[in-house]
């Protein structure tokens, strides 16, 4: 698995911003308030904490990794 790749982070970027740009522009900057680079961490932190969850998932060799996901996603509900 390699991560989120650059398009990824960019999208929630734009996301957490408040910006929409046309299919395939690029090269544009995007301006943020301390209020959007928390909402882009989140952002940011909850696809990783759904990618590290699927893992556990496809990994399932026994009861526990389910608790795992489980636990990993829960986590996002502390940060709120």
């Amino acid at each position: 698995m390699s991560g989120l790749s650059r398009d990824d982070i960019l999208r929630m970027a734009r996301e957490a911003a408040g910006v929409t740009y046309p299919a395939g522009m690029t090269g544009v900057k995007i301006g943020m308030s301390e209020e959007h680079l928390e909402r882009f961490a989140a952002l940011v932190a909850a696809a990783e904490r759904e990618a590290c969850a699927q893992i556990c998932e496809e990994h399932y060799t026994y009861y526990g990794y389910q608790y795992m996901a489980d636990d990993i996603r829960a986590r996002g509900n502390d940060a709120a």
